[in-house]
């Protein structure tokens, strides 16, 4: 199929009642000469030969910038006059009947107001869904609102992008911040204004600012000395471009040679803190740290299912790097019950591995058959950390697929590790926030602890931190 996601980016849809008598070729021109990446005709009350004819004066008009025109409605006349798609109800239209009368590289386009019909329209073929309205309308004034929660369920219920609609414009934009909606449909914001190509050229510019800006929740305990846990998650996470938030688990009176104090924060106020963060700024990744107790672990897996949080990276944090406990034994075993099972990838070392299996680990034959073991009984992704090995560096990516990857390493001769693993699961989640394939978010959060690493910090008297200022 000849379509790419991005061109949902700014969706615009032609309306000849905003028009006003005014020319459509020229309107639509401008609009893509102002950032309009896919245009949506729009008739009403017409034949398929009279829609046909009006698409066919636009279709050379659109691919002259290398912009797809979608016909509203009538497969048929988009066939017709050369258009590269349709956009239809599923009321009215079935898709896969559609599909199967089309070539492969035809649009084709479904609106979806239910997770139901979401997954109808992914199942029966469609290219892409349009879903609202988002806000008030004045083209659809008797339409039932989708809030931006529903909005955020629809979307990641399918795989198939998404485009919101209704009544989208400058000011309540950012209000789609991590609905997980791919572009923005709009039709009187364009083809109401005065000038199209300004009205285009801001929405554009606005709705990339929007879509781009990444954010990332860290849920762990807080290290005064600042080198571990969420001080430097937010500073790794901020390094990587992401805007990072937190949610605290604990405060912890620590510095580079070791903890001397630990004081849980309740779960209640855990729960709060997650909730606020959720019902304002959605982020786009979750990293999961030091949790010291089993109703920690519970109230935080709740609140994350609750969310359908994406992307949640779970550092199974057990003892600090001084080698002063962070967790106990109840408190792991819910954290792996619990959350192991909704992550994405769980970041052990070899210790860790150690206690989550059961089994010692000696060599590289041990590493994978313990990272098989944790795949097989929680279901997750698991990126099993080698630098404890005698002879070995070498780290293991071993997917829910059964497929793996192993990733050469080599040991660095720096005591100053403060934080390593806290860097490097914020790292991975920062990379997730950006839509990265697992590897690559691996192994570019493998360079990031690399260089920080290599800088060679020497601060305090026991094992320093990390330079997470590098990037």
């Amino acid at each position: 199929m000849n379509f790419n996601p991005v061109e949902l980016n700014l969706y615009a849809i032609t309306d000849r009642e905003c028009l006003k008598g005014k020319d459509m070729k020229l309107h639509v021109e401008l609009a893509i000469q102002g950032g309009a990446t896919m245009i949506q005709l729009r008739e009403k009350n017409v034949s398929t030969e009279e829609l046909a004819k009006i698409a066919a004066e636009l279709v050379p008009v659109c691919h002259k910038h290398g912009v797809k025109l979608i016909v509203n409605d009538d497969w048929k006349a988009a066939v017709i006059s050369g258009a590269d798609g349709v956009h239809v109800g599923l009321e009215d239209t079935s898709v896969a009947e559609i599909r199967a009368k089309t070539d492969t590289a035809f649009i084709i386009g479904a609106t979806a107001k239910t997770v139901e019909q979401a997954k109808k329209a992914a199942s029966q073929g469609a290219s892409y869904i349009g879903v609202g309205a988002v806000f008030p309308s004045p083209t659809k004034k008797d339409a039932v609102r989708i809030t931006p929660e529903k909005l955020r369920e629809i979307c990641r219920s399918v795989k198939i992008p998404a485009v919101a609609i209704g009544g989208i414009s400058k000011e309540n934009l950012w209000e789609l911040r991590g609905c997980g909606n791919r572009g923005i449909a709009v039709v009187s914001a364009i083809f109401g204004a005065v000038n199209p190509y300004t009205a285009s050229k801001e929405l554009s510019e606005l709705w990339q600012k929007v879509y781009n800006t990444r954010t990332a929740l860290t849920i762990a305990g807080s290290d005064c000395s600042g080198g571990a846990g969420i001080q430097a998650d937010i500073k790794t996470m901020q390094a990587h471009g992401v805007y990072a938030m937190s949610a605290i688990t604990a405060l912890t009176a620590q510095n580079t040679t070791g903890v001397t104090s630990i004081n849980e924060v309740p779960a209640e106020f855990i729960a709060q803190q997650i909730d606020m963060v959720f019902s304002d700024i959605c982020p786009d990744a979750v990293k999961i740290g030091m949790i010291s107790s089993d109703e920690t672990a519970a109230v935080i897996a709740e609140r994350l299912k609750y969310w359908k949080a994406d992307n949640i990276v779970v550092d199974p944090v057990a003892v600090a790097t001084s080698g002063s406990a962070l967790s106990n034994e109840r408190a792991y075993e819910t954290v792996k019950k619990l959350l192991f099972p909704i992550s994405e990838i769980v970041t052990p070392n070899i210790p860790e591995a150690e206690l989550i299996t059961g089994i010692k680990i000696n060599d590289l034959a041990d590493m994978q058959k313990s990272a098989e073991m944790i795949v097989e009984k929680y279901g997750c992704n698991v990126f099993l950390k080698g630098g404890h090995l005698k002879d070995s560096a070498d780290d293991l990516l071993y997917r829910n697929n059964g497929k793996y990857k192993w990733f050469e390493g080599r040991k660095i001769d720096n005591s100053n590790t403060h934080g390593t693993g806290c860097t490097l699961s914020s790292a991975i989640a920062a990379n997730l926030a950006y839509d990265f394939e697992l590897a690559g978010a691996v192994e570019c959060a493998k360079q990031f602890v690399r260089d920080a690493l290599g800088f060679d910090f020497n601060l305090g008297k026991g094992n320093g931190p990390l330079n997470h200022s590098l990037h």
